[in-house]
This record gives structure tokens, C-alpha cells and sequence, in this order.
């Protein structure tokens, strides 16, 4: 009998692994209707879909590992993350999905709210949120939309032998700002941006990333604290704050 190991699991939903499958659970099917129809759009690696039976996917494993984890150093060679930004770059080419994201205004009013919930609540010292929340508005400007992953987190990405093998879990793609992706990637690993960027093959402007990097995790902690995650262990999202006193 094959082993069942919880890859994750919360209330929102929950992802199992049995052998070289992966059952994805989600009482929300928009989320799922939005993965599969985003796999089948883009073009670059994905899972197979083996079936979907509501409110379960089955998804078979890629072949390597993932490219790094948030709060551990990366195994991976300056040439995998490089072949991850010349991956990112084809989807941002490819055309834009039919579903929007979210505009700049539903950004900016998340983020007050966010920001106000972290002070009010006494989870982040004031002086800590207005710093970030002062750096974070870089990034709310207009931007010309692609096709974005949407949560391009770097356990997201397999590599093999320095290629690409596959990105995981499109739930949260759709139009958006391509630098939003190139953040999400190199969150807690910002010494790999350099990398990304060198297969990426284009000029950013890296003050929007770290514009992203500080609205990301500040946008991020509420969810991670209330589905039973740490967003204060070593390298995470407060670390990141923390890294922009």
C-alpha cells in the first residue's frame, strides 16, 4: 500500500501525496476551475491532470525538486534560477488569460487594512509597518498586464539538472504585474534576484520588487497566522520586514 503523506493542510483546503500522485482538496472549485484552465493555457511545464472529481484534483508529481524553500537556503545553482527567470519570462509573453487580477485600488485597500489589523492587534511594532507599508507603494502604480502565476512561491518551481521540470498550484493566475511574480520568486531569497533576472532577460526596476517584497509579506501574515502557519520562523515574511529597516 502506497503511503498518504500531507503535503499541506488547512481549512481552506488541503493537498495529499500517494506515490507519484497528488489529490488537491478545495471547497472553493473556482480556484480549481481556475488551475486547470491556466495549466492548459500556458506555455510552459505543468502537472498532468490524471482526473478531477469535485472537490478533488489528481495531479501527477514532476520529475527533480523544488527550486528552495522560504527560510532555508537554496540547493539550487545559480543556473536553476536563472533557468527559472527564462520560464517566467515565457509566461509573461504568453497572451493574457481571460480573467482579470486584482486592480491597484483593491491592492492599496487591502493593504490599509492589513496594515491596521497588524498595529491594532500589537503583531508587528508600529515603526515596522510604516516602514514597509512607506516602501510597498512603489509597487501600487500602473502597470501593463501579463499573465501572471499569481503565487510564484520558490517550492513552486522544479528543477532537474538545472531546467525546469515544472511549476505547481495556478489557483491565484491571472492578469497582473509581471515584477509581482519576479518578488513572489525571490522572497527570502533576495540574493538570487541577480540570478532570476539574468535569464529573465530584461531590465526591472528592482525597487518594485523590493516594493512587492515588502507589500507581499505585509498583505500575507493575517492569512499564514490564521491558517496555522509561522510567518515569524527564521527567514520568513517578518524577516523580510525586518530586512528593510
Amino acid at each position: 500500500m502506497e503511503k498518504v503523506e500531507v503535503v499541506v493542510a488547512h481549512q481552506a483546503c488541503a493537498t495529499l501525496r500517494v506515490g507519484d500522485v497528488f489529490l488537491k482538496i478545495d471547497g472553493d472549485q473556482t480556484r480549481t476551475d481556475v488551475e486547470v484552465e491556466a495549466m492548459a493555457m500556458v506555455p510552459i511545464p505543468t502537472p498532468e491532470v490524471l482526473w478531477r472529481k469535485p472537490p478533488v484534483l489528481a495531479l501527477a508529481a514532476l520529475p527533480g525538486t523544488a527550486l528552495g524553500r522560504l527560510g532555508e537556503p537554496s540547493p539550487a545553482s545559480p543556473s536553476a534560477w536563472a533557468a527559472a527567470g527564462a520560464v517566467v519570462r515565457k509566461l509573461h509573453d504568453a497572451p493574457l488569460p481571460p480573467w482579470p487580477g486584482r486592480s491597484v485600488d483593491e491592492l492599496a485597500s487591502e493593504l490599509d487594512a492589513e496594515c491596521e489589523w497588524l498595529v491594532t492587534n500589537g503583531v508587528l511594532p508600529t515603526d515596522l509597518v510604516g516602514r514597509n507599508r512607506q516602501i510597498a507603494q512603489a509597487a501600487l502604480r500602473p502597470w501593463d498586464p501579463v499573465f501572471i502565476h499569481g503565487d510564484l512561491q520558490v517550492a513552486h518551481v522544479f528543477v532537474d539538472d538545472d531546467e525546469v521540470t515544472g511549476v505547481i498550484d495556478w489557483s491565484e493566475a491571472s492578469q497582473g504585474d509581471a515584477l509581482f511574480d519576479l518578488a513572489i520568486l525571490t522572497l527570502g531569497h533576495e540574493e538570487r534576484l541577480g540570478d532570476v533576472l539574468a535569464g529573465y532577460g530584461t531590465d526591472v526596476d528592482r525597487d518594485v520588487i523590493r516594493a512587492w517584497w515588502s507589500l507581499r509579506s505585509l498583505l500575507a501574515i493575517r492569512w499564514l497566522v490564521e491558517h496555522g502557519f509561522d510567518p515569524a520562523a527564521p527567514g520568513c515574511e517578518i524577516d523580510v520586514l525586518r530586512a528593510r529597516m
